[in-house]
């Protein structure tokens, strides 16, 4: 279970918390170390930025000059308002959880039946295939005869980390690229697991990451499951913590390691907070809040404009807040930890939900198995590109498959967060309360991999991320810089909704998810016409025709 931060900043107590002295003896108050991001001003050198830092009490601990972010300690308690009112820099935030994986609808429903999800799949695969709807809805199956993957094609797994001990994602993982960028901070992701406090990469103590990794790369081995494209490079960027909260800093490090790496594809299935929305001025927030979304608004441009340009094809989830982003609701949530959270109306052309709405993404909404839009699925005309498999538990209503396991997403799952969540024992045997919801496929020399269903547009997003590999497979060129092959991400997006299933609005156009149990609040209405509208974009992304096939 994933751990919620509940106390504002993480902070080091270096002097004493507490010391007992006699009556009226002076107690000196304890020095406390706080962690912050830094965003430099534009078109200010790396040297003023850093000492504009100085000047203001911090201490810069690391750098990314490249796009002006740093990580800077201060003990000065008025360092944020120190360094906001700098002209060298934009704003610092305390180092806190600005990001987290989009978990609420993704979970099991308890009681929920296991009925569903066979024979929907592709035929003649691996072991558990039948059970992959999305595979067969998007024609990846088809597309393998074509294109199967690249391992020249490096996909980027911007998450929470990835087990490369499955015996679906070992193929593929490529450990020479795969680095770790969230160092576990103990407050929130509980004891460290190694001295140092940095998971080595290819391991995945949250799970979210290991489960976008398979549905975009799984092996076509004989075993488990196999991925949209089974043949491609599978690269960690654990940019989130092992709670599935994300950090400013890693996830900037992690995007410009990105370009300069010549990562081909990355999948971002998180969104960030404390701010449901970041607002550049919203009257609603004070001075330093409105500063610090500042910041995070700049570093994410940044740094999303810096992989782009350096030939990084870039996808994310849509989120699942069942909200039109181009007409969004007023924000009840923010911030959500640290203190009580109040009412923001959200002006749409000053805020955005970071990094979806960010430049140059590929926003993904989620579909099920009748490929009609999730009920948790965000939507809007501005901000979607296309749609994908994400699960939709309460799919076909009136029929036995009706809020079965089935209708989510299935895929390769750690075996230790298993355990700890009592869905597999210390023996890798299957619990009573996993025996729904998680799988267990062994290959011929012993080794077992586990996979287990979750749904969201975190389960979409690689759908449509798959394809994007494949089409870098497919019409990619040799990179003579950087080896393997390379395609310009402007010729990927036009390539990938040129070839998606066109897909009209539902009729009526005003969709009600009353039958299925829900209120009002997850009524939307679709805009646009069959080409692009809001539920769908440009369609349901098609592996088959992105690869050539009629």
């Amino acid at each position: 279970m994933r751990r919620r931060l509940t106390a504002g900043a993480v902070a080091a107590v270096t002097g004493l918390a507490l010391l007992t002295a006699a009556p009226e003896s002076a107690v000196a108050e304890p020095t406390v170390t706080v962690d912050y991001t830094v965003v430099a001003a534009d078109g200010v050198s790396a040297a003023d930025a850093t000492a504009a830092i100085k000047a203001a009490g911090g201490t810069v601990v690391s750098a990314n000059d490249a796009v002006g972010v740093y990580r800077v300690t201060s003990t000065d308690a008025k360092f944020e308002s120190k360094a906001t009112a700098s002209a060298a820099l934009i704003g610092a935030s305390e180092r806190k959880a600005i990001g987290y994986a989009p978990n609420g609808m993704e979970k099991i429903e308890r009681g929920q039946r296991s009925k569903g999800g066979k024979g929907h799949g592709p035929a003649k695969a691996d072991p558990l295939d039948e059970k992959l709807w999305g595979l067969a809805m998007i024609k990846a199956d088809k597309a393998r005869k074509i294109e199967s993957g690249d391992k020249g094609v490096t996909v980027g797994v911007l998450d929470t980390g990835l087990d490369a001990s499955n015996p679906d994602l070992a193929p593929n993982y490529n450990s020479k690229l795969s680095r770790n960028f969230a160092p576990d901070i103990v407050d929130i992701d509980g004891p460290c697991e190694v001295t140092g406090c940095v998971d080595p990469a290819g391991t995945d103590d949250g799970g979210h990451g290991t489960h976008v990794a398979g549905t975009i790369g799984a092996a076509l081995n004989g075993s488990g499951v196999s991925g949209v494209a089974p043949n491609v490079s599978l690269v960690e960027l654990k940019g989130g913590q092992d709670s599935g909260y994300f950090f400013l800093d890693p996830v900037v490090n992690a995007l410009t390691y990105a370009g300069d790496k010549g990562i081909d594809v990355v999948n971002m299935s998180f969104y960030v907070d404390p701010w449901l929305y970041n607002c550049t001025a919203n009257a609603a927030d004070n001075p330093t809040q409105q500063a610090e979304q500042q910041a995070i608004i700049t570093g994410m441009k940044r740094a999303l404009n810096y992989a782009h340009a350096r030939g990084v094809t870039l996808f994310g989830a849509l989120g699942n807040n069942h909200e039109d982003l181009g007409k969004p609701r007023t924000d009840i949530s923010s911030p959500d930890y640290g203190s009580d959270p109040y009412s923001r109306p959200i002006d749409n052309s000053s805020c955005w939900d970071l990094p979806v709405e960010g430049p140059h993404v590929i926003g993904v909404s989620a579909v099920g198995p009748s490929t009609r839009k999730a009920d948790f699925s965000n939507y809007g005309l501005e901000q979607i590109s296309v749609a994908a498999p994400g699960g939709f538990a309460r799919d076909g209503f009136g029929t036995d498959t009706y809020n079965t396991v089935g209708n989510r997403i299935l895929s390769t799952y750690p075996l230790k967060v298993l355990q700890e969540e009592g869905l597999v024992d210390a023996d890798g045997n299957i619990t009573a309360a996993g025996t729904d919801t998680v799988l267990k496929d062994c290959t011929k020399a012993g080794k077992c991999g586990y996979y287990t269903y979750l749904q969201g547009t975190s389960m979409a997003s690689p759908h449509a991320a798959g394809v994007g590999a494949l089409i870098v497979g497919r019409y990619g060129v040799p990179d003579l810089r950087r080896g393997g092959k390379t395609l310009l991400p402007a010729v990927v997006e036009q390539i990938l909704y040129r070839t998606a299933a066109k897909h009209a609005c539902p009729t009526p156009r005003l969709q009600s998810y009353t039958q299925e149990g829900r209120p009002a609040e997850f009524d939307a209405l679709c805009e646009g016409g069959t080409n692009f509208n809001g539920f769908y974009g440009y369609g349901i992304v098609d592996a088959y025709a992105a690869v050539g096939g009629r």
